[in-house]
């Protein structure tokens, strides 16, 4: 089965949820699969702006990213934070390449048309996925991240949930797999849904059930099932564990996002 796996927030940040994350997706790939992750980094970045002495500022959910702030993006995301995930699969023993979506013009990204004006912000708007699947006939695990190349010749900052279900688009992928901050997607009653119809997601937002982080996260996984991928779910980066057993076993973490 060929997995995109979104790696971000406490995944990335707390050394046991890392290493766990790193483990299971080194199982998937013994276990037969081909698997490209994509990863975020925000807190990484929001800190490194910090010390810059820039103040982050989000409206729903999306950095606003000046060219200052696009700059520290690339140089923490397909930098330090991407480096470190091809290190930590390195000592697995599992070889993987780190790109980003500029590299070999993977991923090319438009300017994201919104009000107020984000700034550097874009959204993919065309894909060559012939790298990934290079990198997966070697056995290799490709770790994207979240910037693309613009038709300008400007990189723009991709939120990594928007980055994740285009790559699983592209690659015709069978199942995506957001690893998360949270247990998964909360209802009005604030207990976690195991199952979530993507035609719940707009009364959820209206109704502000969903907020935040969660609106990118959710429209990523509603555009992934109704281009193609088979299967998507919103897991806590506790439970990556679980992660081989989403094929054959039934898991009783997270939220699973389904057409109907």
């Amino acid at each position: 089965m060929k997995y995109v796996v979104k790696l971000g927030g406490a995944g990335l940040e707390t050394p046991e949820l890392f290493a766990g994350c790193v483990r299971a997706i080194t199982e998937l790939v013994r276990d037969g699969n081909q698997v490209a992750v994509v990863h975020g980094g925000g807190v990484q970045l929001t800190r490194t702006l910090k010390a810059l002495g820039k103040q982050s500022e989000f409206i729903d959910g999306l950095r606003v990213t000046d060219a200052e702030t696009r700059d520290a993006a690339l140089m923490v995301f397909a930098g330090k934070v991407n480096k470190s995930l091809v290190a930590a699969l390195g000592t697995q023993g599992q070889p993987a390449i780190g790109l980003c979506g500029g590299d070999g013009l993977l991923f090319r990204a438009r300017k994201k048309r919104t009000a107020p004006d984000l700034g550097y912000v874009g959204e993919i708007a065309a894909s060559d996925p012939r790298w990934i699947e290079a990198i997966w006939q070697l056995n290799g695990v490709p770790v994207l991240s979240s910037m693309a190349l613009g038709f300008d010749g400007e990189y723009y900052n991709i939120n990594a949930d928007e980055m994740a279900a285009a790559c699983a688009i592209a690659c015709h992928a069978d199942a995506l797999v957001f690893l998360t901050d949270v247990p998964g997607v909360k209802g009005a009653d604030g207990e976690v849904l195991r199952w979530l119809s993507i035609d719940q997601i707009a009364e959820m937002a209206k109704s502000a059930i969903i907020s935040g982080g969660m609106l990118p996260k959710l429209s990523a996984c509603r555009e992934a099932l109704l281009n193609g991928v088979k299967r998507v779910r919103i897991l806590p980066a506790e439970a990556a564990g679980s992660l081989p057993d989403l094929r054959s076993a039934r898991v009783a973490y997270g939220t699973e996002v389904m057409v109907a």
